[in-house]
C-alpha cells in the first residue's frame, strides 16, 4: 500500500467517475458508463469496482477509498457495500449515497446535498451521523426534477393538450420529435416501449428546448420539477437537517439553468434563509475530500 494515495469514486445512475490523487497531484481521473460494470449485486459489484480502482491506481491499493453510490439510500445499504469493498481491498473504506458528495465537493463539512440527474434525492446527516434521505424512489414513483421524471411529466402534459384537441404548444412538437413519433397517438406507446430511466432521461433536453421556445407547458413542468426538489429539502428540514447550506448537483440541474432557477425560487418558500448553491466541481471531488478526512481521522486516532 502506497502512503498518501487516495481514491474517490462517484457512482451515478449513468456514469462512474474515479479520481486517484497523491498529495495534490491527480494521478488518474476516468469516467466509465455505470451500466458497463454495475450489475446491482453488492458483492459482485464490489469485486468489479475494486478491480477498476486497482487499475486506476496502477495495480496498487489506495490508502483510503471513499465511494458515493447511487442507490445506497440507507445507512444499512451503505455499510453493506462498505463491508464488501473492505473484504476486497486493504484500504480504509467509506461508502455514502452519491448525493452526499455534493457538500464536501463544494468545500463544506455540513449541509444538505441534492442530486437531480438520472434520479433525484436529498440527503443530510444528523449531528450523531445518522443518514436522512428524502426521495430516491425511482422515476416510476417519484424522482422529482430528475431527467426521466421531467420527461414523464412532460408526456402527461402533452397528453392533456392532445386530449383537448390542442397541439400548438412547442412542447408537443419537441417531445414528439425527440422520441420519433409522427402520430401523436404513438407517443405513449413509444415511451412505454423504452422503459429504462436512462433512455427516458435522454429526452429531457426536448423539455428545456421547448421552454426556450416559449412553451408554457414545458415551463410549468420545469417549475414543478424545481418545486419537487425543494419539497425534498423541506422534508429533511422537518426531520432535523441543518439547512443553512443546500448544495445541488447532478447532470440535469448542472446543465440546465432553468431547473436550477426553478429550484432556487421554490427554496425561497421552503427555507428562505438557506444558502442554495449549484455545485461547480465534479461530485467525485467530494469523494476525494471524504477519503482525505477518513485518512486524517485514522492517523489522528492512532
Amino acid at each position: 500500500m502506497d502512503a498518501n494515495i487516495i481514491t474517490g469514486v462517484d457512482i451515478g445512475g449513468t456514469k462512474t467517475q474515479i479520481r486517484v490523487i497523491k498529495g495534490s497531484v491527480i494521478l488518474a481521473d476516468q469516467i466509465i458508463a455505470t451500466d458497463e460494470w454495475r450489475v446491482r449485486d453488492a458483492k459482485s459489484d464490489a469485486k468489479t469496482l475494486v478491480e477498476i480502482v486497482r487499475r486506476a491506481c496502477q495495480g496498487r491499493a489506495p490508502q483510503a477509498l471513499a465511494v458515493g453510490a447511487h442507490g445506497c439510500d440507507t445507512d444499512d445499504q451503505c455499510l453493506a457495500v462498505q463491508a464488501h469493498l473492505s473484504a476486497e481491498i486493504a484500504s480504509l473504506v467509506m461508502v455514502v449515497n452519491d448525493s452526499e458528495l455534493m457538500v464536501p465537493a463544494a468545500g463544506f463539512i455540513e449541509g444538505i446535498g441534492v442530486v437531480a440527474g438520472t434520479g433525484s434525492i436529498a440527503v443530510a446527516r444528523t449531528p450523531d451521523g445518522r443518514m436522512l434521505t428524502a426521495g430516491g424512489w425511482g422515476w416510476i414513483l417519484g424522482d422529482e426534477g430528475s431527467a426521466p421524471a421531467l420527461v414523464r411529466e412532460a408526456a402527461r402534459a402533452v397528453r392533456g393538450e392532445l386530449d383537448r384537441g390542442r397541439a400548438d404548444d412547442p412542447l408537443v412538437r419537441s417531445l414528439m420529435q425527440s422520441v420519433g413519433a409522427e402520430d401523436p397517438t404513438m407517443l405513449g406507446r413509444l415511451l412505454d416501449a423504452t422503459r429504462g430511466s436512462v433512455v427516458w432521461g435522454r429526452y429531457a433536453a426536448s423539455v428545456f428546448s421547448a421552454a426556450g421556445m416559449g412553451s408554457q407547458l414545458a415551463q410549468h413542468v420545469i417549475r414543478e420539477g424545481g418545486s419537487g426538489l425543494a419539497n425534498l429539502v423541506g422534508i429533511l428540514i422537518e426531520r432535523g437537517a441543518n439547512a443553512a447550506r443546500v448544495v445541488a448537483g447532478g447532470g440535469v440541474i448542472a446543465e440546465q439553468p432553468l431547473l436550477m432557477q426553478a429550484f432556487k425560487e421554490a427554496m425561497k418558500q421552503v427555507s428562505p434563509h438557506s444558502d442554495v448553491l449549484l455545485l461547480r466541481a465534479p461530485p467525485v471531488a467530494g469523494a476525494v475530500a471524504l477519503a482525505q478526512r477518513l485518512l486524517a481521522t485514522s492517523i489522528h486516532s492512532t
